[in-house]
């Protein structure tokens, strides 16, 4: 396991740690008292959230290794937001239309719930693909500078 790989699947554990909590704690939360009952109590959830910290790691080095196997010599910030688009319509899109077909989440709710996953994971793939930029030559740099 290399460094890259290693500071690509901790920020990216971190950030789908904080983007989760931000969306569907602080985000969702009046969404989510609407349909309570198809959720645990919440003592029972809070006893959970090793196994939800736990998801989010493996969630995050995944993320990161799927990266690392495709990534190119392309512009970092543009494979980083084709990543997320792919992951999003991979994961995030059908999970919550399979949920909705068979759940009675509102459609208003499930709306955001695609909109702002997909966004988190954009933004993720965005941060991967940072960590995972070649780094500039100093040719480069220089005709950066110079251009």
């Amino acid at each position: 396991m290399d460094k890259r790989f290693l500071l690509a699947g901790i920020v990216a554990s971190v950030l789908l740690i904080v983007f989760g909590f931000l969306v569907h704690g602080v985000i969702m939360t009046s969404d989510y008292e609407k349909v309570r009952s198809l959720f645990r109590p919440e003592a029972e959830a809070m006893a959970n959230m090793p196994i939800m910290l736990l998801a989010h790691v493996i969630m995050g080095f995944a993320f990161a290794w799927i990266y690392k196997q495709g990534v190119a010599d392309a512009s970092w910030l543009g494979q980083g937001i084709r990543f997320g688009v792919a992951v999003a319509l991979l994961v995030t899109v059908p999970w919550y239309l399979i949920y909705y077909s068979v759940q009675p989440f509102p459609a208003l709710t499930v709306g955001k719930q695609l909109i702002l996953d997909s966004i988190s994971l954009i933004l993720v793939a965005i941060a991967v693909a940072f960590i995972y930029k070649k780094p500039a030559t100093a040719e480069a740099a220089r005709s950066e500078a110079a251009g």
